[in-house]
């Protein structure tokens, strides 16, 4: 976003830029954790261009990641240093019988290492309006002082708001290159049912979807 003008797209609309410098960088998606510091979009062919990740151009391979629009989380839980969250669009739904899902942390990230020993967790799936949840906790993990928040059936923080909650207990972790896939095994659930819009994220920019006539 960075404050500039976003062209629409069908089926997907920005959400307008919060006051911010208008220097600053994009978020960054860091193959399915959501950071900062993403270089400004620019204008490009509709020719595809071909490449290989053995090319090493690791900016390029993140823009072609970015290129898959997805909604947005903030996974929870609660460590022996108290509550710590992370912005990540890596949800993915598993199984039905059990109940499981999945999202990926960066092993580079400091967070990393609490929420793959942890437990349990809570993922929650952000609404249109919840953008400073998601601004916030992609750049910082312990402050959470500026929402409110309860415990939740597991133990992990939990916010109001979001479209659906996954309570979840650890199922398995599995190494993945510069990430770690966790596994929950989803425990308890709660799920707004009054058709709001989710919280998008695509090519840096946070957005909401808007279905056609």
């Amino acid at each position: 976003m960075a404050g500039a003008a976003v062209p629409r797209a069908v089926g997907y609309v920005a959400l307008p830029a919060p006051a911010r410098d208008p220097n600053a960088a994009q978020s960054r998606l860091s193959a399915g954790q959501i950071t900062d510091h993403m270089a400004p979009l620019v204008a490009m062919s509709d020719e595809p261009i071909p490449f290989t990740p053995a090319s090493g151009d690791a900016t390029a391979l993140r823009r072609a990641f970015g290129r898959f629009g997805t909604g947005v989380t903030v996974v929870t839980t609660q460590t022996p240093r108290g509550p710590l969250g992370m912005t990540a669009n890596s949800f993915a739904s598993v199984s039905l019988d059990p109940a499981l899902v999945l999202w990926s942390p960066a092993i580079s990230s400091k967070r990393h290492d609490s929420f793959v020993a942890a437990a349990s967790f809570c993922i929650h799936v952000l609404a249109a309006d919840q953008e400073a949840l998601a601004q916030h906790f992609a750049t910082q993990g312990h402050d959470f002082s500026p929402f409110d928040w309860t415990k939740g059936p597991g133990g992990a923080p939990t916010f109001a708001g979001a479209l659906a909650q996954f309570h979840c207990d650890t199922f398995a972790v599995h190494p993945a290159g510069d990430h770690s896939l966790i596994l929950g095994h989803v425990r308890h659930i709660a799920m707004r049912d009054d058709g709001a819009a989710g919280l998008m994220f695509d090519q840096g920019r946070y957005g909401q979807f808007t279905p056609r006539d």
